[in-house]
């Protein structure tokens, strides 16, 4: 059982729903986002996703893929993000997601970064664009060494694909909210409750929602009925605002910490 699995086992027990933040790595530098992950922990921050920059995230809306871009200028690379893991793992015990694509895994050698993956101690990993169905080789590296193999499943997800993805998960199912690209959403969609349940009746893998979810309202709404809240691009967009400012750690961690709440005690009393 990796730290994943041990953090939603602990929530369970008191039936409060995980709080998942996004950032980009290497946004504004990988040693700030060193510092940003060390903060998040402070604050309640149940499991980081880490976007690995890549120079074509489709599956991307604007905030992030500039975040990326600034990333990217720095030249950070995906042995960059598992060397900084490694660092910061010293000194905090949360649980890291790594949020790529597969053409940069490939490039570093499947066998490879699984090892050094899981030697810096990375916890799961989510390759947006890899299908479970070609996922063989990759799922079985990674299932190997501990590390958790997430995957995306979609509101036009019929019964058969949820099953199928379901079957491929580890750690927990990752349910995009909404279709199209990531991006901050004035409410949250209608269907969101009624498809985790669907899910649900095909995995006891927990389930977390992203996409779309920006505000401590949206975050509660969803802590209801879902194992896990994921918020990405409210909190990219607020370090690409302040992220070269005095003090901008704390702020982030500021925001951040309203969303814990929301997840938390707002979310938590919807579930009694």
């Amino acid at each position: 059982m990796n730290r994943i699995q041990e953090r939603f086992q602990r929530l369970a027990t008191s039936s409060t729903p995980a709080f998942i933040p996004y950032i980009t790595a290497g946004d504004p530098t990988l040693d700030a986002t060193a510092q940003l992950i060390l903060e998040l922990e402070r604050v309640g921050a149940d499991i980081i996703e880490l976007g690995v920059p890549f120079s074509d995230p489709v599956a991307d809306g604007v905030v992030n893929q500039e975040a990326a871009q600034r990333a990217l200028q720095h030249n950070v690379s995906l042995h960059d993000v598992v060397a900084m893991v490694k660092n910061v793992r010293r000194r905090c015990q949360v649980p890291l997601v790594l949020f790529t694509y597969f053409n940069p895994v490939l490039a570093y050698g499947l066998e490879q970064f699984a090892e050094e993956a899981a030697a810096a101690g990375v916890d799961g990993v989510l390759c947006v664009d890899l299908p479970p169905e070609e996922s063989q080789e990759y799922k079985r590296l990674l299932d190997a060494r501990g590390i958790a193999t997430i995957f995306l499943i979609s509101p036009t997800s019929t019964n058969a694909r949820i099953e199928l993805i379901a079957r491929h998960c580890s750690g927990f199912v990752y349910y995009v909210s909404r279709t199209g690209v990531t991006g901050e959403r004035r409410e949250v969609e209608q269907t969101v409750r009624a498809m985790v349940q669907r899910i649900k009746q095909h995995t006891d893998t927990p389930v977390a929602v992203g996409f779309g979810i920006s505000t401590p309202d949206q975050a509660a709404e969803v802590a209801g009925y879902a194992d896990g809240v994921i918020v990405g691009s409210a909190i990219v967009r607020l370090i690409g605002e302040i992220g070269n400012n005095p003090g901008w750690v704390p702020k982030v961690g500021k925001f951040v910490q309203s969303l814990v709440d929301a997840t938390k005690t707002k979310g938590a009393s919807c579930r009694t």
